[in-house]
């Protein structure tokens, strides 16, 4: 089905395969049996995968949660949209990547093919309207991310860039999550004490937007980009009087934060304050404005 020249329809959207769809966000099944794919819920942090959806009906279903349904239902409560904002993005010449070919590659795979064709300001309303999902101002993206072309197998798509102290990019829309190589961590370093590290760029936005009175020395910064890369950062981490690690809730984050706490007193795990929550930016997402208040005062 070729779905570049109109806009979906809401019967049409729910045609898009739920295993390929998932695949372009991130997840993998832990397990298939039959028509049934098991996942780790991409809706909450679980331990043992309960999130399962029927190949055959198309058709999903959270275990944890008691919730379920088709791929719109899914993505509303995915993403925090409308279903005109989600037909509306589904549509559009394609220019988000998203996964409707039934073909799926592995992360190493579609970084090696990914190239970067260009980057400049942001200026897509998609992708504005993206950072407004997130509660990220965009005064505060322009500071520190591009607005990114790139090809892989032959398509050209685009989303927000975040440039690492290697030259590549992470990359973000509200569909997909890659990287174009090389990968490394990226670094702001200000001059100050304390070093403030997150996973993703969404994290360290979020703080940003909170603190965007603070004078620009007070902290250094640094987004590992991906736990894996915690190593590498420890050269910079070291070398401040202090590190708050504000790592995600999930499994990884955590044993991260646990060894980090295990190598120096420097390390402070303050990944206590959005708890209840995946990761910092979901925190702010579903928090008003005097629950922030309160990581301002904590700082302070």
């Amino acid at each position: 089905m070729d779905f570049r020249n109109k806009r979906l329809s809401i019967s049409e959207a729910k045609e898009i395969d739920m295993v390929s769809f998932l695949a372009g966000l991130g997840y993998e099944p832990s397990k298939i049996r039959n028509n049934d794919y098991w996942y780790h819920s991409p809706l909450r942090d679980e331990k043992t995968p309960s999130f399962k959806v029927n190949r055959r009906l198309n058709r999903w279903y959270d275990h944890g949660l008691g919730k379920g349904g088709n791929l719109i239902d899914f993505a509303i409560l995915y993403h925090g949209c409308t279903i005109s904002e989600l037909l509306q993005n589904l549509s559009g010449n394609l220019s988000f990547h998203k996964p409707i070919s039934q073909q799926t590659f592995t992360k190493h795979e579609q970084e090696s093919q990914l190239k970067i064709l260009e980057n400049f300001v942001l200026s897509s309303s998609a992708l504005l309207r993206y950072l407004q999902q997130r509660r990220i101002p965009v005064d505060i993206a322009d500071r520190y991310c591009r607005e990114v072309r790139y090809e892989l197998n032959e398509k050209v798509y685009y989303g927000i860039g975040f440039r690492n102290d290697l030259g590549g990019f992470e990359i973000r829309n509200p569909y997909f999550k890659a990287s174009s190589s090389p990968k490394g961590i990226t670094s702001f370093d200000n001059g100050a004490d304390e070093v403030i590290v997150f996973e993703g760029f969404t994290d360290f936005l979020s703080f940003k937007a909170i603190h965007q009175q603070d004078p620009e020395d007070r902290f250094d910064f640094v987004v590992l980009n991906s736990v894996s890369f915690f190593e590498t950062a420890r050269f910079f981490m070291e070398k401040h009087k202090a590190i708050r690690l504000y790592l995600d809730r999930d499994t990884t984050g955590q044993n991260c934060s646990r060894y980090a706490l295990s190598l120096s007193s420097k390390y402070k795990d303050e990944s206590s304050l959005y708890q209840n929550h995946k990761d910092f930016n979901d925190w702010v997402m579903n928090f008003g404005k005097s629950e922030r208040k309160h990581i301002r005062q904590k700082l302070w």
